[in-house]
């Protein structure tokens, strides 16, 4: 069983987006609904940081990799031997 601590806090909506909210959670279950939709965008907004890191990272090594693959390549097959 979980034992997480909840705290009460206030938030501010437009009513529209008031609306939208109430017209798909359930009756009583604002707080869950908002739980989930916090930590779903927060797992999108971390997995778009991992992607940009790893893009990144890969853009900087290519340089080196395409060395260390060059080195092994002509290690393998000298030239002039097919």
């Amino acid at each position: 069983m979980k034992s997480d601590t909840y705290q009460r806090v206030n938030i501010t909506l437009p009513s529209p987006t008031l609306r939208r909210m109430d017209a798909v959670a359930k009756q009583g279950d604002r707080s869950r609904f908002i739980d989930a939709a916090v930590n779903a965008y927060i797992s999108e907004h971390n997995r778009g940081r991992l992607h940009a890191a790893l893009k990144e990272g890969a853009a900087l090594r290519a340089v080196r990799d395409r060395d260390i693959a060059a080195e092994l390549f002509a290690n393998e097959y000298p030239p002039g031997i097919t």
